[in-house]
């Protein structure tokens, strides 16, 4: 079975793409979404002055607001509705993954399937809702507090605002939803893959604008292209990457045969916790630069100054913290969606066990031992691919931002929406064979 889906996937080839009219409906709904969501990011929220709130977000670029922008595609630069992105959908999504390693009613949840799954998702709704109307009445509240950017403060305007910007979350969450269900990938992750991806062109071009008046050298610019390739050639490699621990499964008797036991293989991911290390590693680095923005550095202590000074981007301090917070995260959220202890009591359901290790408690040891050991690569590989961008910064003073973060979403969602693109060709050739099959037993038939 495994080798006629290889000999499937390697036949794959732009005549089955023609063929497949389900799969280019689906594209094309996944593109026509995505255009919707890119609309949205300009349209702003009523009663703001645009170029107040211009001036004031070129404060706070390097902050977290900037890391927010660029996971909502710009939406924050501009204030549109859709300025809270998809975050407090995520946020609360985290919230409810760590509640149920903690609340004994949500962990059984998350054991009765389907259904129990509907639940979560619909908690994880109400969660979303809640997040965002706090960020939003914060951000109405931050708006007003500013010089000149709010044209008539006040309720009205607060109400307004918190109903816009938790309208415009619901509404990209209902949006990724449909994606994931009627088009190609996971509908969330490609939302954000469509913020991030839609200002790469502009970067670019200001860069190499730089580069023909002379501010960069071509040297310098042909070598960081050619990093940047090295380095997406090493997240996919990273990413591709699995630990497959041998199961084998006892011999069985159906009646009065025989049959052989089985044999498959446990994948486990050398980085199992994707993309979220770095964003709350980035998170929480940036929050002291954001709140000293907003306040008046002039009236801060001495010390707190040499503290906010030596939290900037491209200083040691920054470095070693932003290490450090990467590797504690990516090591604390693989041990939140990750249980080797289910995962062993679920091989041993099935009669499933790890040669050489005895089922049950042993096993859960085993894999845990192993998850540790290549979660130490996958927190390595994460700490390089997010700092170095950070060292060509503070070297090379290069203004092309080339952020790890983002660099691992695209990526990865590039390659989760490839993978499903050739599962539906694979699914069409295999009906197609089997249609063949049919014709052919027929034909004999007669």
């Amino acid at each position: 079975m495994a080798s006629a889906a290889e000999q499937l996937a390697s036949n794959l080839n732009f005549g089955a793409f023609a063929k497949a009219e389900d799969l280019k409906k689906r594209i094309w709904f996944t593109l026509g979404a995505l255009l919707v969501y890119r609309l949205g990011t300009y349209i702003p929220l009523p009663g703001i002055n645009p170029d107040a709130f211009a001036q004031a977000f070129q404060g706070q670029a390097g902050g977290i607001l900037g890391l927010f922008n660029m996971f909502s595609g710009g939406a924050v630069e501009r204030m549109a509705i859709f300025a809270l992105g998809i975050m407090p959908y995520i946020s609360a999504s985290i919230i409810i993954q760590l509640m149920t390693s903690v609340v004994p009613t949500l962990e059984q949840l998350k054991k009765e399937g389907e259904q129990g799954r509907k639940i979560i998702n619909q908690y994880t709704r109400y969660g979303t809702v809640l997040l965002g109307t706090v960020q939003a009445y914060g951000i109405a509240v931050g708006l007003e507090s500013g010089n000149g950017i709010v044209t008539d403060p006040g309720w009205f305007f607060r109400i307004a605002t918190v109903i816009s910007l938790v309208g415009g979350t619901m509404f990209l969450m209902w949006l990724g939803e449909q994606i994931t269900a009627r088009g190609i990938g996971n509908g969330i992750s490609l939302i954000i893959f469509a913020g991030i991806v839609a200002a790469l062109p502009s970067a670019v071009a200001g860069t190499l604008e730089l580069g023909r008046t002379g501010a960069l050298s071509t040297g310098l610019i042909i070598a960081v292209i050619v990093v940047a390739i090295g380095v997406i050639a090493f997240i996919v490699f990273i990413e591709r990457a699995q630990r497959q621990l041998l199961i084998q499964y006892p011999k069985r008797q159906v009646g009065s045969r025989m049959f052989q036991g089985d044999t498959s293989h446990l994948p486990l991911k050398l980085n199992t916790a994707g993309v979220i290390p770095p964003i709350f590693a980035s998170s929480l680095l940036l929050l002291p630069a954001t709140i000293a923005g907003f306040a008046n550095t002039g009236n801060l202590p001495g010390w707190a100054s040499t503290l906010l000074a030596s939290l900037g981007h491209g200083q040691p301090a920054y470095m070693a913290l932003y290490a450090l917070m990467i590797g504690f995260f990516a090591f604390f959220y693989t041990a939140i969606v990750f249980n080797p202890k289910d995962t062993a009591d679920n091989l041993k359901r099935h009669g499933g066990f790890i040669p050489g290790i005895r089922p049950g408690e042993r096993t859960a040891e085993y894999i845990d031992f192993v998850l540790t050991r290549i979660t130490v690569i996958g927190a390595m590989y994460l700490i390089f691919v997010c700092l170095l961008p950070e060292f060509l910064i503070a070297q090379t003073g290069v203004p092309f931002y080339l952020g790890g973060t983002s660099l691992l979403i695209v990526v990865s969602v590039t390659l989760d929406t490839v993978a499903q693109i050739q599962g539906h060709l694979i699914a069409q050739q295999y009906e197609g064979l089997i249609k063949k099959s049919k014709l052919r037993g027929g034909k004999k038939g007669r």
